[in-house]
């Protein structure tokens, strides 16, 4: 019976010594593939930083490749041809920026400065109200401006001659909305006009070096050719962007006219409740 329980026990020490083995040799299997799979992420992480690390030079070398094309297409054009091109370019583009410089200081809330104005006028401040028009900008307020001037004089008081004050001074200031437009236009026309003119000029070069070589292949006309269209190109460009601008600059001095219209008959308004309006 001893010798029974003996065999038992070390039958079950040899199974458990087996278990403890197999179980050692599984942890140890799935240490190495959780060491494996940390390894193998690791090797795409980094792999994904050395594509990212590879990519961004590649956008560099694209976006100066891009401006380095525009730079050589421009010399191709012919640079002292293609410089008239520039030129007008950046006429045209510093004709814009100061018109939009000076039209968006123009504006102002228009409502709440003839709010204002009309509760001077009529607590009866004119000279007040004189000093707001003067120390406001944009051309609402220098038309309120002449309209209280004449409002405060003894001699030009009546309604007939404020509206016609009125009246003038809004075409003065519509004129000076306007003012450097007409250089704008000019420079959006003369734009595709001088690629046309290039056009014109890579025909001709095209015609004498068929004339010089005798032959009408492509490898002669090529490059007069190319000049005839780098030049049409960059001419059309510049009337685009500069016609966009000028657009919108339109689209500002409309608003600052329809803004002096409205102040215009505000003023009217405002000049007949006046006590000092002779009727």
């Amino acid at each position: 019976m001893k010798k029974l329980f003996a065999i038992i026990a070390m039958v079950a020490a040899c199974s458990f010594g087996a278990t403890s083995s197999v179980m050692a040799q599984e942890d140890v299997a799935a240490t190495e593939v959780v060491d494996s799979a940390a390894v193998d992420s690791a090797a795409v992480d980094t792999a994904a930083v050395e594509e990212a690390v590879e990519a961004a030079p590649i956008v560099e070398e694209e976006n100066e490749g891009v401006f380095k094309n525009l730079k050589t297409k421009f010399i191709e054009g012919g640079a002292g041809f293609m410089s008239l091109v520039a030129i007008a370019l950046v006429l045209g583009l510093a004709f814009c920026i100061e018109r939009v410089v000076y039209l968006t200081l123009a504006q102002i809330n228009t409502r709440k400065f003839m709010k204002e104005l009309a509760d001077l006028v009529a607590a009866g401040k004119i000279a007040d109200a004189i000093e707001k028009c003067k120390g406001t900008r944009g051309p609402v307020a220098q038309v309120s401006r002449k309209a209280m001037e004449c409002l405060d004089s003894n001699d030009r008081n009546d309604i007939g001659t404020i509206e016609r004050t009125i009246n003038m001074e809004a075409e003065v200031q519509g004129t000076y909305l306007e003012e450097n437009c007409s250089w704008i236009t000019l420079f959006i026309a003369m734009a595709p006009s001088l690629g046309f003119l290039g056009t014109v000029i890579g025909m001709v070069m095209a015609f004498d070096d068929i004339q010089r070589a005798g032959d009408i292949s492509p490898t002669v006309v090529a490059g007069g050719m190319k000049v005839a269209l780098i030049t049409t190109i960059f001419g059309i460009i510049v009337a685009l962007v500069l016609q966009v601008f000028y657009n919108y600059i339109l689209s500002k001095v409309e608003a600052l006219t329809s803004n002096m219209e409205e102040a215009a008959q505000e003023l009217l308004v405002m000049c007949v409740k006046s006590d000092k309006c002779k009727k």
